[in-house]
C-alpha cells in the first residue's frame, strides 16, 4: 500500500468529513469529501479513487445507488458509513459489494485500521494471478472473468470471490461465518444470510448438468464445491 492512496470521503455531515480528512491526511493519504451521492457519482471517475467511504443517508442519492453506480465501473474497496446499525442495512451493503462496514459514531483510528486493511487485502487481491480451471470452468481472479462451456459469464465482483474461494478448496465444507470472514475479509457479526443469497445466484447462473463440479449445501453446516 502506498501512502498516496486516494480516499473518497461521502458524507452529508460537514464536520465528520472533516475529522476523516484530517485523520488520513495525517496518514498519508490524498482526501476528497463529497457532501451528496450524486456529485460523488460524478466526480468518482475523474478522481480515480483506491478506496471509497460511503454514507448511507445522503441527499440527492443514497449509498445504496452510489454503491450499486460504482460496482457498475470498478471494484475498488467501499467502506459503508451509517448511523443506522441493522442487520438489514449490513446485509444490504454487503450483497451490493461493499467491503466493510462500520456505524456510528466510530472511533477514526478504528476507520483508519479498517481502511489499511482493506486496501491491503485488495492490493493483494490485485497481484494475484492464479486460475483455476475445471471442466467447462475456468475462474480468473486477476481479471477478474468466468467462462462457463467456453462462454464468458458476468458476474458481480463478490460473487466471483465467493465461487473463485470455493473452487479452490474442492470438497471442503466451509460455514457462512467462514465465508464471510474469508471472502468479505473480515468477521461479520449477526444475520449471515448474504452468504445464502450470493450462493442462490451464482446456482441460477452456473448449475449445468452433467458436470463433475457442483455448487453444494451441506445442511446445518454450510457450503461446499463438490468436485466428483
Amino acid at each position: 500500500m502506498t501512502n498516496k492512496s486516494k480516499i473518497l470521503v461521502i458524507d452529508d455531515d460537514v464536520n465528520i468529513c472533516e475529522l476523516m480528512r484530517l485523520y488520513m491526511e495525517k496518514e498519508g493519504f490524498e482526501v476528497l469529501p463529497v457532501y451528496s451521492g450524486l456529485k460523488a457519482i460524478e466526480v468518482f471517475k475523474d478522481f480515480t479513487p483506491n478506496l471509497v467511504v460511503l454514507d448511507i443517508m445522503l441527499p440527492g442519492a443514497d449509498g445504496w445507488q452510489v454503491c450499486r453506480e460504482i460496482r457498475k465501473v470498478s471494484n475498488i474497496p467501499i467502506i459503508m458509513l451509517t448511523a443506522k446499525g441493522e442487520t438489514f442495512d449490513k446485509v444490504l451493503g454487503l450483497e451490493l459489494g461493499a467491503d466493510d462496514y462500520m456505524v456510528k459514531p466510530f472511533d477514526p483510528k478504528e476507520l483508519i485500521a479498517r481502511v489499511k486493511a482493506v486496501l491491503r487485502r485488495y492490493e493483494h487481491k490485485e497481484t494475484d494471478s492464479q486460475e483455476i480451471i475445471y471442466p467447462n470452468l475456468v475462474i480468473n481472479k486477476s481479471n477478474y472473468t468466468v467462462k462457463i462451456l467456453g462462454k464468458d459469464l458476468e458476474l458481480p465482483p463478490k460473487e466471483l470471490e465467493l465461487l473463485y474461494f470455493l473452487a479452490s478448496n474442492p470438497n471442503k465444507v466451509f460455514t457462512r461465518e467462514q465465508l464471510l470472514e474469508h471472502v468479505w475479509g473480515f468477521d461479520f457479526y449477526g444475520d449471515s444470510r448474504t452468504v445464502d443469497v450470493h450462493v442462490k445466484r451464482l446456482r441460477e447462473k452456473i448449475d449445468i448438468e452433467n458436470q463433475i463440479w457442483q455448487l453444494k449445501t451441506v445442511w446445518g453446516v454450510g457450503y461446499k464445491f463438490e468436485v466428483k
